[in-house]
């Protein structure tokens, strides 16, 4: 293997959490500012979906530095009930263009039923969602 060759090593994770109950919505443009400034310097993708109470996201790069980022998540005061629904070896990152993709989704129920899915459902669930998403941004 390569030293420039870390396709092995990429990692992906997807989980959903739910807007803190004191936390205002306008919390999300923060969110995704500092993820965008900082997740480039992580070698970090990926793409973040809220619709109003829940997020979803979906985070790869390399396993360290994707679980490292995980567990800033976790202590982020902003959000509760974090669920992870897959994570595992990613063949190849599902979003280049994009250090942080960000989109809103008016589908409520989406990202509920998504919560309760996990492994090989979950990413299937994850990708037919993508394909109801507008993600020119």
């Amino acid at each position: 293997m390569h030293d420039t060759d870390h396709s092995a090593e990429l990692h992906e994770v997807i989980y959903v959490s739910t807007l803190a109950p004191d936390a205002p919505t306008s919390v999300v443009a923060d969110i995704v500012g500092k993820a965008r400034l900082h997740n480039p310097w992580l070698g970090i993708t990926g793409l973040l979906i809220f619709d109003g109470m829940r997020f979803c996201e979906q985070m790869e790069g390399s396993r360290i530095d994707v679980l490292a980022q995980l567990e800033r998540i976790r202590q982020d005061t902003r959000h509760v009930n974090l669920r992870v629904v897959h994570q595992g070896p990613l063949a190849a990152r599902r979003f280049r263009r994009f250090s942080l993709g960000y989109t809103t989704l008016d589908d409520d129920d989406a990202l509920g039923r998504l919560e309760a899915l996990t492994g090989q459902d979950a990413i299937a669930a994850f990708q037919a969602l993508l394909s109801t998403l507008d993600l020119d941004a």
